[in-house]
């Protein structure tokens, strides 16, 4: 996961806090045109284990395609349409746009999709490397070449805010999650405190309230604490997160530190959420010995269904899929191996970006 130099340009938030319109910025599970992801190829991270992640994006791209569209990235569009042809996917549902990136993490440069007036706009925030760790001058210019290239219909508005989709979640209803270590980051927007991101994410994104994670970071992750990988919202006041029942294990305290914040928060009309505990996967680790950032938080809610995480735990992993299932009735909940995404550090939710209805030309 990637950095580059950018000017934030804060007149975007002042604009944004004088339009007359309110803006919401849609829960995942609402209605999608398709699914944002970028091929992995020989420049990104991925240049020495391709087959065997591409294998992964293979069965992802199956699985949306059943149910939407997928819009795709790569630097040589024509290799990657001959490769997804000899792997049997349904190409009709598959618009690929050649263009270069650093790496493969849709969630955090990809747009943000937020409703004026019921009408989707695309915010193309500023994308610095998870805070300056990583190279993302072409992966930060990814929205406005898809814009120019025509893949999408609502206007795309640059915003000089740091911030990346992964650290972002919402009920759709005015109520924001997030985390202290990421969005108060002092390589991210550290002209601003808790106060003014909350007022930008207010006048941005519609937040009429934000609830602060300040712990539960895992081992392994490059993001300082991204809320996909920690708690998810889930359709009536439901909220599905990360826990550790190991005492043994090195986050255990951490996470139950988590678990007693979640426990605290409310949801609009005053009640506790009702909290849904996620199994706690077995420990990965890379070649080098380092834990890896597992966990089954990372999922993707899409058209009449969750694509869940898996990590060849077969106990856990069928936990996971049974608990993800249970809090989106009505959608079939479908696992895929995840397991070669974590020697990235990242996971099934961290390389797609949902597309809202009225986005894809």
């Amino acid at each position: 996961m990637k950095r580059s130099g950018i000017i934030l340009r804060q007149e975007k938030i002042r604009n944004a806090e004088e339009s007359p319109l309110n803006p919401r910025f849609p829960a995942e599970w609402e209605k999608q045109d398709g699914v944002l992801m970028a091929w992995p190829h020989e420049g990104t991270d991925w240049c020495d284990a391709l087959d065997e992640v591409r294998t992964v994006y293979v069965d992802i791209i199956r699985n949306i395609t059943r149910f939407e569209r997928v819009l795709l990235t790569s630097p040589d569009a024509g290799n990657t349409l001959s490769y997804l042809v000899s792997a049997g996917i349904d190409t009709g549902k598959v618009g690929i746009f050649e263009i270069d990136t650093n790496d493969t993490w849709a969630r955090d440069f990809g747009p943000v999709t937020v409703m004026f007036d019921n009408k989707p706009v695309l915010l193309d925030f500023a994308f610095n490397g998870w805070g300056l760790k990583f190279a993302a001058d072409r992966d930060n210019l990814v929205n406005r070449r898809l814009k120019e290239a025509g893949a999408f219909l609502p206007r795309l508005n640059g915003i000089g805010l740091v911030m990346e989709g992964g650290s972002l979640e919402s009920d759709g209803l005015g109520t924001m999650m997030t985390t202290s270590p990421c969005l108060l980051s002092p390589n991210r927007n550290p002209q601003l405190d808790r106060v003014e991101i909350e007022r930008a994410l207010a006048a941005l994104l519609g937040a009429q309230r934000v609830l602060w994670l300040e712990h539960g970071g895992l081992e392994g992750d490059d993001t300082d604490s991204h809320i996909d990988t920690l708690a998810r919202f889930c359709p009536d006041n439901v909220i599905i997160y990360t826990a550790c029942d190991d005492e043994r294990d090195e986050h255990y305290n951490e996470l139950k530190l988590m678990e007693m914040e979640l426990q605290t928060f409310r949801a609009p009309d005053g009640s506790p959420y009702r909290l849904v505990p996620l199994p706690w996967p077995k420990p990965c680790f890379d070649e080098a010995a380092h834990r890896l950032p597992a966990t089954y938080a990372n999922f993707l809610v899409i058209n009449q269904a969750v694509l869940v995480p898996l990590y060849r735990d077969e106990e856990r992993d069928s936990k996971a899929i049974e608990l993800i299932a249970s809090v989106f009735p009505g959608r079939e909940a479908i696992g895929v191996d995840c397991l070669p995404l974590l020697k990235e550090h990242g996971s099934l939710h961290c390389i797609t970006m949902q597309l809202p209805e009225g986005v894809l030309a």
